[in-house]
Order: C-alpha cells, then sequence, then structure tokens
C-alpha cells in the first residue's frame, strides 16, 4: 500500500493536560478555535493570530461546543443540549438527563441542524444515541442504539454524511435525502486490528474524510471511495478529532487525551496543529 505519510510532524498549537479534549471546531467570524475538555469540564478558545485563549468551564461533562449564528455557544452536555448566549445567559434547550449517559461528539450540519451523540460511561453496546436538534427547535433521534457516538461531517455538496460509532472501527457513509435526514448507512472503510480506533472526523474540501485514531498515534484521510491516501503520526497514543482552521482553512487542529493512560507522555492532551496540511470547508454555525 502506496501511502502519503507526512514529512511534516504536527507543532503544538496548545500545551495543556485535557484528559479528554474532543471536538475541535473552527470559528470563522471569531477567528479562533473552540475545543474542549470533556472530563474536566471545559471550553477552550484559541486564537493563533494572537495567542489568546479562554477557557470556560460548565458545571457537567461537556461532550462539545460549537458556535450560534447569533453569537454563543450550543454545548452538548451529560443531562442534555443547552445554549449559552453571548452574555452568559444559560438555557436548556432539551434536557434529557439518563443516568450513566453522557453528551460526546456533536457536529452541524448545512442546514444549520446540531447533530449531537451520546454514550453511556461504561461503553455499554447500544446505550448511546444520535440526535438531530433543528434551528426550528425539532427534536428527532435518528439513531437508537449506538455505543460511542464519535464522528461527524457532510460531504462539500452535503448529499452524503459521515459518521462514527468507535467500537464499529469503520467509518460510515449515509445518503442525504431531500429531506435533508440520513439514510442508507454503509461503511465507507474499516480500521482494521491493532491501528486503534476511529474517534472524530472532518472532511476537506476535496471531499476527502480525515479521522484520528485513538490508541493509533495517527490521523488518518480517506478519499471519498474509502481509499486511505494519508497518515499523519502523532507523539501521543491517543488523537480524538480533527478540524481544518485558520484563515484560509489549511491548518488542521488535533485534539488528544490523557485518560486512561498509565504513563502519559508529556504532550498528552495538548492541541496540535499541522500547518498547510491541506483545505478544509467552513464549517456552519448552530442556526437556533
Amino acid at each position: 500500500m502506496n501511502l502519503n505519510s507526512s514529512s511534516t510532524a504536527p507543532d503544538i498549537a496548545v500545551r495543556a493536560e485535557a484528559t479528554l479534549g474532543e471536538g475541535p471546531t473552527w470559528d470563522a467570524d471569531a477567528g479562533r478555535l473552540i475545543w474542549v475538555d470533556i472530563l474536566g469540564c471545559r471550553v477552550h478558545t484559541y486564537d493563533p493570530a494572537s495567542g489568546r485563549r479562554s477557557v470556560l468551564v460548565t458545571e457537567q461533562h461537556v461532550g462539545a461546543a460549537k458556535p450560534r449564528a447569533g453569537g454563543g455557544l450550543v454545548l452538548n452536555l451529560r443531562d442534555g443540549v443547552a445554549l449559552r448566549d453571548a452574555d452568559g445567559t444559560f438555557r436548556w434547550l432539551h434536557r434529557d438527563p439518563v443516568p450513566g449517559r453522557r453528551g460526546n461528539d456533536a457536529a452541524v450540519a448545512p442546514d444549520g441542524s446540531l447533530y449531537a451523540g451520546t454514550m453511556r460511561y461504561d461503553e455499554t453496546t447500544g446505550g448511546g444515541t444520535l440526535t438531530r436538534f433543528g434551528p426550528d427547535g425539532a427534536v428527532r433521534t435518528l439513531l437508537d442504539d449506538v455505543s460511542v457516538s464519535n464522528g461527524t461531517g457532510w460531504s462539500p455538496d452535503g448529499r452524503l454524511m459521515y459518521y462514527i460509532d468507535t467500537p464499529t472501527r469503520r467509518i460510515d457513509v449515509f445518503d442525504v435525502g431531500e429531506d435533508g435526514l440520513p439514510a442508507n448507512r454503509r461503511p465507507l472503510a474499516t480500521v482494521e486490528e491493532g491501528a486503534g480506533f476511529p474517534d472524530g472526523l472532518t472532511v476537506d474540501a476535496e471531499g476527502c474524510v480525515w479521522v484520528a485514531l485513538w490508541d493509533g498515534a495517527a490521523v488518518r484521510r480517506y478519499t471519498h471511495d474509502g481509499r486511505l491516501d494519508r497518515v499523519v503520526a502523532l507523539p501521543v497514543p491517543r488523537p480524538t478529532a480533527c478540524a481544518f482552521g485558520g484563515a484560509d482553512l489549511t491548518d488542521l487542529y488535533i485534539t488528544t487525551a490523557r485518560t486512561g493512560l498509565d504513563a502519559p507522555p508529556p504532550s498528552a492532551g495538548s492541541l496540535f496543529v499541522l500547518p498547510g496540511a491541506g483545505k478544509g470547508l467552513l464549517q456552519p454555525p448552530f442556526a437556533g
């Protein structure tokens, strides 16, 4: 197999000791990257132009934080999905506490809706969900038998949706129907034994899917037909998710985790960046 392995190692953009860093998202309006430490109950922001950083502490484990069209954030928390206004006002969009379950990764679709995943803390098979939250407040559970709901993303034309339920080792692809909902689920690619587990993902402007490999110390790029064509090695074993950012969307940001490691490397839990990795897609804010 001929692979285009990156000759440039990712840099540390933000040195941190996040327990479970996740969900990098480029906020184009603010010119900053948003990412979370799920188990640390923290939402981080980083402005690469100025180096300015901020930290918001949440009262619950926070699986994802995404910008909103009107300012503020939408948060995928332990007990449901909440809105935080630009002035700090907090309110629940949909509160649905289930003992032993929490919010995990989330993504905003081309139509401005939020796709938010859940999982059980003990990773019970089928204990999680994937739910769509429409800009109009409509709530629809799309998958109700997920184990660890993770990466979600859309093709450049919006006609395909990619999705990862981590223990399956698959990156799946759906067709997006006229109603905007995913259907016809099928495997795009499978991560082989010993290479780690697929976690978060992002889609680039060429329609290729970049996937972080938990316990795989790498990020992989798969073409739209499922062919593996690039591997980016990392100096930490647990990369969790990736996203393109920067003013021209050419820098690949990668979150990492320390949780569960007996002797984590010093840079585990940091936010990494690979400058000039490719060309990303502008991610829409949540329209609700």
